[in-house]
């Protein structure tokens, strides 16, 4: 059989090429297929490294290509009547429809090859995923062979060429717009589901996500038999007589209907089947991820997930309802029973929407619709609500959704990471329902708790009852936890004082006092230790067994994972002046977007630094863009960093103000930079510029017909670092998963070897190899006078440190000095005596050194997280910035040992955006393309005329050689 099936289809190649018909065909695909992606969808606009609008546009092209290929294929034998010959022929009709296919399916895959450079040229300028692109020529080629199928069939039953092609044309449409949101739009959700299982276009558009699944494949496969099925009938019809009732031809009418009904049933059977699929994303971004399925393994009550979406909603949240659909069914199978999903429209479950409104606060969203017959306003769900014991969190769609500008007049929706947002929020209501119970059945491994207490004749009063107080309260609990805590007091001046010693090598504690010229020195210090960590316990503010008690929980919950973490969050205190915003000339910083954005996962405690201490809740210090921190906020910085925390901080030696009409740089003498410095991390006083930026709105006027006009440009601004590729820490979780980062008047870090030489040093962003410093104040973008860029590069051009990980032993800035917190004589004779009465003793000493597991991170920049800087960056680029924000959570994670939410958040969720470029090399970039495509079409014309003339030889010399 496959002989002949070859020299039918070599036969069918043969006269396709032999007409220029075929190369205007090919060639008319390919010019419009570069088209709608360079303009129609702007490709460079969308600033998005994939290859989706090829795609997008794919199904409707191919109806005309394969309706092209097909329209002749049939018709002109039944037209030139030699179908006849063919059907007397000692070849089966499934053979010559077999040949038929072959070659339509071999042209096809010649005009997807052809555009294989778009891909490749896409690659070279941005980090493209290969996984949908692969998916997408896969779907486009079992597309092709379904249109293919019905191309044949309907041309085996006409004998006009015309005839065929606008059937064709006809029948394919219908495949795809049965399934598009064009048609689904007039009905609900279910309705709408059922028509894009019955679709071409929706099917393919799930295989160009980079989802192949089994069902979409034999839906493809199911039409290809049923039209060759179809076909063949009509063939065999050819070759009988007039008479079509007898015997084998009713056999033949019952064999061909029971067929179809099979094919078209295997569908219904296959729907059921969900685990039957492969994800080719790279980080594999639309399957649940080993981290989620941790979680849902420690699940010990139900959980609910419920989706209130509502039949009628704004069209471009619609298509995103079946596959939020989908991933909370496979959070149902992975949760073994344990998770409970639902699916409900409030607005036809009154008492549902009466319990989601005043329960679970979740209210219907009023969206404008607007169709070409009228404008209306809708009020729609599109809610997840997830429950666990007394526990709950909604997402809303802002949660769920981003938006991505994709052309110059719309907008393209897409689910933002919904694994993570559900993953988070499952984590999140199941640790704050399992925070009320018995924190000793969360831990691992039993606890130590360490008291490096003086003999009591040392003490003060207090905390001589404070001791006794903490062995009574260590005694209860060493009764509840079964086994896994444990008190031990030592004296650090017994043995001639080699405890006491022993601790300030290896700890940094120094001796106590009560006041700053109290003469009496006493050790007062608490520890909790299991088999990997030590974290020292601080003394409460208040000395009582509540407050102690309070402050030894808050230990204990870190050696458990089951517990939201608290981030300590300091921010500048530089309030917003309405009145100056106006006038453009306000300075203050605002960070409600970091604040908001860290808030989803953790919990958020807003300190004030001046206040010399930070919270024994907190697990991790965020310190952003500090201002006139006195000696008390430095204290309170680096003691947290001496008692094993992690401190994060974002800095620059510049303040940066925006005004009217200029961008000026402010010098910071800030404390914490010669903090930063002892440390072994100098932050130098200039400013880095990189040629690899992103660009700066400016305002240009023009004239136009005498009249002014004042417009936005985007132009090149080196001090927007444009931190991607191998200025991105492809070994650190922190940086590895991130596509790009916007640094904004970043200075650049340097690194004191000798003063971290007992720390691990990771490097997390730099810039690129070309980069340069300037100590210029003012920022306004320089044009030169063809309206591009100006800015001269300086002699220093090399890649600069941005950003630093340091993790180790650290030494006390206060090392050797009294501690900031004890008031002088003069202090309490100002405040006076009376007010000193009812306030507590002041206690404190100063840690000299950290453990191993403190940890130190340095952002060199003060302004990259801020609001203004943040929606900036969103102006630019035509969607929300978020490497910024994502960079901080993931060093938080890290910090915090936090790898599951890392990992998920880490799954290639984040834009892959363009290089930036040039107009003129974007320009290269599309006619190169241009290019290519000719060069292919006129290498298949050489290809196809040098096979032609060796053939023509071949039966020359076989005909001489008879003669």
């Amino acid at each position: 059989m496959l002989p002949e099936t070859l020299r039918v289809a070599r036969k069918e190649l043969s006269a396709f090429f032999s007409s220029p018909m075929a190369y205007i065909f090919l060639g008319t695909f390919l010019v419009v297929s570069l088209f709608v992606f360079f303009w129609a969808d702007a490709f460079f606009a969308r600033n998005i490294a994939d290859v989706r609008p090829l795609f997008e546009w794919m199904p409707v092209l191919l109806i005309f290509l394969v309706a092209a290929l097909t329209m002749r294929m049939w018709s002109e034998e039944r037209r030139m009547g030699t179908i006849e010959y063919l059907m007397t022929l000692p070849v089966s009709p499934l053979q010559l429809l077999a040949g038929k296919f072959l070659a339509g399916m071999t042209l096809l895959g010649l005009a997807l090859l052809l555009t294989l450079p778009l891909p490749v040229t896409v690659s070279l300028i941005g980090p493209l995923d290969w996984g949908p692109v692969w998916g997408g020529y896969l779907a486009a080629l079992f597309l092709g062979a379904a249109y293919l199928s019905i191309g044949l069939f309907l041309s085996a039953r006409s004998d006009n060429q015309i005839v065929s092609l606008i059937s064709t044309v006809l029948v394919c449409g219908f495949f795809y717009l049965i399934g598009s949101d064009l048609l689904g739009g007039f009905f609900g959700n279910r309705a709408g589901e059922l028509l894009k299982l019955l679709g071409s276009g929706s099917r393919f558009s799930s295989i160009t996500r980079g989802v192949v699944d089994l069902r979409d494949f034999y839906y493809y496969l199911s039409l290809v038999g049923v039209f060759f099925t179809l076909t063949l009938y009509t063939l065999e019809r050819l070759r009988w007589a007039k008479d079509t009732t007898g015997t084998q031809h009713r056999r033949w009418e019952l064999v061909t209907w029971l067929l179809v009904a099979n094919l078209l049933a295997g569908n219904l059977w296959l729907q059921h089947i969900g685990q039957a699929r492969l994800d080719l994303t790279e980080g594999r971004i639309y399957s649940i991820s080993d981290a989620t399925r941790k979680y849902l393994s420690q699940l010990q009550e139900p959980l609910l997930i419920r989706g209130y979406f509502s039949a009628k909603t704004h069209p471009l949240l619609a298509p995103l309802v079946p596959r939020l659909r989908d991933l909370i069914r496979e959070y149902q199978v992975a949760g073994n029973g344990k998770v409970r999903a639902e699916f409900i429209d409030p607005q036809f479950n009154p008492d549902l929407e009466a319990e989601a409104n005043q329960k679970y606060n979740i209210k219907p969203v009023p969206f404008q619709i607007a169709d070409r017959y009228q404008a209306a306003l809708v009020n729609s769900y599109f809610h997840l609500l997830v429950q666990y014991g007394d526990q709950f969190e909604v997402l809303s769609f802002r949660d769920l959704i981003e938006v991505k500008q994709q052309r110059e007049t719309g907008l393209d929706v897409e689910l933002q990471n919904p694994e993570y947002e559900l993953t988070r929020a499952i984590k999140k209501v199941m640790y704050g329902f399992k925070g009320g119970g018995d924190i000793f059945t969360r831990l691992d491994t039993p606890v130590t708790l360490t008291a490096y207490i003086s003999d009591q004749s040392k003490l003060p009063p207090f905390l001589r009852e404070l001791e006794t107080q903490l062995e009574e309260l260590a005694k209860e609990m060493e009764e509840k936890s079964g086994g896994k805590f444990n008190l031990r007091t030592l004296r650090p001046e017994a043995n001639g004082g080699k405890v006491a010693q022993q601790i300030e090598e290896q700890y940094g504690f120094r001796p106590m006092q009560a006041g700053l010229f109290d003469t009496q020195r006493f050790y007062f210090y608490l520890t909790l230790s299991d088999s990997s960590q030590i974290l020292q316990v601080a003394l409460p503010e208040e000395f009582n067994k509540e407050s102690l008690e309070r402050n030894l929980t808050t230990a204990l919950k870190r050696f458990s994972d089951d517990y939201l973490k608290t981030v300590a969050l300091a921010l500048p205190q530089q309030p917003t002046n309405p009145y100056l915003a106006q006038l453009g000339m306000d300075t203050g910083k605002q960070f409600t977007a970091l604040n908001q954005h860290l808030e989803a996962n953790h919990n958020i405690l807003n300190v004030d630094l001046k206040k010399g201490t930070i919270p024994e809740t907190a697990d991790i210090l965020v310190v952003v863009a500090p201002d006139s921190l006195d000696d008390k906020g430095l204290f309170a910085i680096d003691q947290f960093l001496m008692k094993g925390g992690t401190v994060l901080v974002s800095t620059s030696p510049y303040s940066v103000r925006f005004g009217r009409d200029n961008l000026v740089a402010g010098k910071n003498e800030n404390e914490i930079l010669k903090w930063l410095d002892f440390q072994g991390l100098t932050l130098e006083k200039k400013m880095v510029l990189d040629p690899r930026n992103q660009p700066f709105p400016i305002p240009v006027s023009r004239d136009v017909g005498g009249f002014t006009l004042r417009e936005l440009r985007l132009v090149p601004y080196p001090y927007f670092i444009d931190a991607r590729g191998s200025g991105l820490n492809s070994e650190s979780p922190i940086t590895s998963a991130l596509n790009h980062v916007m640094v904004n008047w970043a200075s650049p870090i340097s690194v004191d070897a000798d003063k971290t030489r007992e720390q691990v040093m990771t490097w997390l962003l730099k810039s690129s190899p070309e980069s340069w410093t300037s100590e210029a104040v003012t920022l306004i973008p320089r044009l030169d006078s063809q309206g591009r860029s100006a800015f001269t590069p300086g002699s220093d051009r090399v890649e600069k440190l941005l950003a630093v990980a340091l993790q180790g032993g650290f030494t006390s800035y206060f090392a050797g000095k009294d501690s900031p917190l004890l008031k002088t004589e003069e202090d309490a004779a100002e405040t006076g005596r009376d007010k000193q009465k009812d306030k507590q003793p002041a206690v404190s000493g100063v840690i000299d050194k950290s453990p191993e597991s403190a940890r130190l991170i340095l952002f060199g920049s003060a302004d990259f997280l801020s609001d203004q800087t943040l929606q900036m960056a969103a102006g630019v680029g035509g969607q929300q910035e978020f490497g910024a924000l994502q960079l901080v959570e993931n060093a938080i994670d890290w910090s915090l040992e936090d790898a599951g939410l890392l990992s998920i958040r880490s799954r290639g969720h984040y834009a892959r955006t363009l290089m930036p470029l040039e107009r003129e090399t974007r320009m290269v970039y599309e006619y190169l393309n241009y290019g290519l495509v000719v060069a292919g079409l006129l290498l298949v014309y050489f290809v196809f005329r040098l096979r032609q003339r060796s053939t023509r030889n071949r039966y020359q010399r076989m005909l001489e050689g008879r003669s």
